[in-house]
């Protein structure tokens, strides 16, 4: 990389070359003020300026005609080249092509969000995107920022909120409750009464520290009033045993409808008010216009469409 000198560039209008590209293609002050849309005492001023830059004439009417010096034409060729690569610069995009590029997104998740999405989107990006990679992992609020800042993770999905302008938001979905049991285990209709509710057995995802999901604020306020005696890290976990023992589970109502039935399980209203914070999508500012980063969250938007249709 060549060293610059910025302090020197500073002092120097990077429009003269614009003007002087304009004289050499024109070779008139006139029509070289019309092509800038400047006035003719402007575009005489910018000449002025550049010869004394370059201590040279650089243009010498001839005639009707402003012909350059051979110091004007040794500065030609470097000056439309490094005017094309600013031009280019200023236009550029940056290229995304699902069909054929190769690179790995890396997305963080509050842990019930990534089983509910990361089936559907990996199955929708095999077909559109064989050459994309999808590394989903469990992510807690405290840590989610820093993760994405640190370019650790490309976006996040689950319970996170932040008023930071260095990040954007996006609500995707609101959550509610359910609860789920198999009807050969325990027999009830469509719904369950709060006592039955708050007196039998429950089977409940663990709250430790190590997990963080959106079930952790709606549960708090009522956890040691639930008759709780399993719980699991997991929640295929807590499906598993109740399809298999006698007990209840409360569940995001998107994921008991969407697995409850591969279970054998019934999916009926929870008893009770239990507020759940909104699913998000999160990413940084840097990354909003980047054509792979907005083409994946066209993606996910795609993939949660097929869930809840």
């Amino acid at each position: 990389m060549h060293s610059i000198d910025h302090f020197d560039l500073r002092s120097f209008d990077l429009n003269l070359l614009i003007a002087f590209d304009a004289m050499m293609r024109e070779r008139s002050v006139t029509r070289a003020a019309e092509r800038l849309k400047i006035r003719q005492p402007a575009m005489s001023h910018n000449l002025s300026l550049l010869r004394t830059l370059f201590q040279d004439e650089l243009f010498v009417r001839v005639g009707t005609v402003m012909q350059p010096t051979m110091r004007a034409l040794a500065l030609s060729d470097p000056v439309e080249q490094a005017l094309g690569m600013m031009q280019g610069i200023i236009h550029a995009r940056s290229e995304f092509d699902p069909t054929t590029d190769q690179r790995i997104f890396r997305m963080g998740f509050s842990s019930e969000v990534e089983l509910l999405l990361m089936p559907e989107l990996a199955s929708r990006l095999r077909q559109r995107a064989p050459g994309v990679k999808l590394h989903g992992r469990p992510v807690q609020q405290r840590d989610v920022y820093r993760m994405l800042d640190d370019r650790v993770l490309d976006l996040a999905i689950g319970c996170f909120d932040s008023q930071a302008r260095r990040y954007r938001q996006r609500q995707l979905f609101e959550q509610s409750l359910s609860c789920v049991f198999h009807p050969d285990k325990m027999a009830f209709g469509a719904s369950i009464s709060l006592k039955d509710y708050l007196s039998l057995p429950h089977a409940l995802v663990s709250l430790s520290e190590s997990l963080h999901g959106c079930l952790e604020t709606a549960l708090d306020t009522i956890d040691g009033k639930l008759n709780v005696v399993a719980t699991s890290s997991e929640f295929l976990g807590v499906l598993g045993m109740v399809a298999n023992a006698p007990l209840i589970a409360t569940l995001p109502t998107r994921m008991a409808r969407r697995y409850g039935e591969a279970f054998g399980l019934h999916v009926v209203p929870v008893p009770l008010t239990l507020t759940l914070p909104d699913v998000s999508l999160v990413w940084t500012a840097q990354e909003d216009n980047h054509p792979a980063s907005q083409w994946l969250r066209g993606e996910i938007d795609n993939a949660l469409g097929r869930i809840s249709s």
